[in-house]
């Protein structure tokens, strides 16, 4: 641990790794995006020069990088936060490992350095479907979302195979490539189940899309009907340009027009109904399955 840190006079320019640092057999060419546990760098392989995305473990409020790049912890405090979140970043690297799929960001290799952990993936070209929304990038149309949303649950139900849940499905979770092609992004939140309530995590809290077993921390009924209240509120917020309502306030007072009503000039029925039934707010009361949903969708699709 470094003997003195104060976040007052630290280098902003020590957050990130700078263009030209060599870890591994890469080269840092440029950040690409950050968050509060990790930031994402374009980086290329020294011998072919091909292009990838590494993903490393350094939260903020626990850590700080040092003169010669290594990731310490800011006090005793948070030593063992730190390191019990940088055992999780591993879990989550092995777990990415094991799911090939198209619609799941592919993990090349990961690895230990600068007293941290690094994953490396493809890098894929495309645009956040965040950025599409609030940008207007595209027209919402009932393909538009079909194409996104099936090639997506095919991801997400490949996931849910291995018995493990994403617990952050969101548009800015969501890259759009070529053809409205969906790459889902950003693991850090998975976790098993029905083992869940055994595991001591971080809750991860994504506002307008996260259920409420997930907000209150029940993890014991966490499920797959998680991930799918989720993608029903991405779905609808792709409509209405916007997050929803909170299933949290939902919970007090459900003020969110059902889909069915809100849309029902725009979209057809069908559809608007396989949304509402994903957005339910009760676990039980939605899809317990992707397969379920698929079907819903599957209807209209042959209608």
């Amino acid at each position: 641990m470094a003997e003195y840190y104060d976040p007052a006079t630290y280098p902003n320019e020590w957050n990130y790794l700078q263009p030209g640092t060599i870890i591994d057999q890469y080269v840092i060419e440029r950040e690409l995006a950050h968050g509060g546990f990790s930031s994402v760098y374009l980086a290329r392989q020294r011998e072919d020069q091909i292009q990838v995305a590494i993903k490393e473990y350094l939260p903020r409020k626990l850590a700080h990088r040092t003169w010669n790049n290594k990731v310490v912890a800011n006090d005793e405090e948070s030593l063992r936060l730190f390191q019990c979140g940088r055992n999780l970043f591993l879990e989550e690297a092995k777990v990415l490992a094991n799911l090939k799929h198209p619609s799941i960001v592919e993990v090349v290799s990961f690895f230990s350095a600068n007293s941290t952990v690094y994953i490396v993936m493809t890098y894929d070209y495309g645009i956040g479907l965040d950025k599409m929304i609030k940008q207007k990038k595209m027209k919402v149309t009932l393909d538009f979302l079909l194409t996104v949303f099936n090639a997506l649950l095919d991801g997400v139900e490949k996931i849910h195979q291995h018995h493990f849940v994403h617990l952050d499905i969101k548009p800015a979770n969501i890259l759009i490539r070529p053809g409205y092609n969906p790459l889902l992004l950003d693991f850090g939140a998975v976790q098993a189940f029905p083992e869940v309530a055994q595991k001591q995590r971080s809750k991860v809290v994504s506002k307008g899309f996260s259920p409420v077993e997930q907000c209150h921390g029940k993890t014991q009924l966490i499920g797959p009907w998680t991930d799918l209240y989720a993608v029903g509120a991405s779905i609808r917020s792709c409509m209405e340009a916007k997050a929803p309502v909170s299933s949290v306030e939902r919970l007090k007072k459900d003020t969110l027009t059902p889909a069915v009503k809100a849309f029902k000039r725009k979209f057809p029925e069908t559809f608007l109904k396989a949304i509402d039934w994903a957005m339910a707010i009760e676990p039980e009361r939605r899809p317990q399955s992707v397969q379920e949903l698929k079907q819903a969708f599957q209807l209209l699709t042959e209608a």
